[in-house]
């Protein structure tokens, strides 16, 4: 019998979590975006070492960090490095479930240049998470455009932090 090269129910790309506490982020999960835990693996002391959660149709793996494996938090890291867009069908309700569920405001939520109403939030896990409606498609030349004219509202454009270091170079 075949094996299919990517499983039934994911798609190619699949985001991997490295959790401080696993189990807690999944109840979390559950609560803020309605996951569904389809999966988890344990270690002999309790902890996880794999699990998988569906969000809305998308499959999310996550472990608890561990430092023999080289796989640290946000919270481990001092914030995250990476985020998560999350488009949902209400978007305000949504941001409130989150929070009530134990989510920090990020940004709040608001009708943004490129057609969505959106808001941020940071997981109780150190996790960045964009809640969305898509309200308005916008041609790219227009979102551009809007853009520009956001930009010159903002207070600082977007450029690398002063304490931003170069990445290291090799000599060839």
């Amino acid at each position: 019998m075949a094996v299919k090269a990517i499983p039934d129910g994911y798609t190619p790309l699949t985001p991997y979590l490295y959790v401080r506490c696993s189990a807690e982020a999944i109840d979390f999960y559950a609560k803020a975006f309605g996951a569904t835990e389809v999966m988890r693996l344990t270690t002999p002391d309790g902890g996880i070492c794999h699990a998988e959660i569906d969000i809305r149709g998308a499959k999310l793996m996550l472990s608890d960090e561990n430092a023999q494996w080289g796989n640290k938090s946000p919270l481990t890291l001092g914030g995250p490095s990476s985020g998560f867009a999350l488009y949902v069908d209400d978007v305000d309700a949504a941001f409130a479930q989150a929070v009530a569920a134990g989510a920090t405001v990020k940004m709040t939520v608001t009708d943004q240049f490129y057609g969505d109403r959106s808001g941020s939030i940071i997981d109780p896990f150190g996790h960045s998470w964009m809640l969305a409606t898509h309200k308005e498609d916008v041609p790219v030349t227009e979102m551009q455009a809007r853009m520009d004219a956001w930009m010159k509202t903002q207070a600082a454009p977007c450029q690398e932090p002063a304490d931003a270091q170069a990445p290291a170079t090799t000599a060839a």
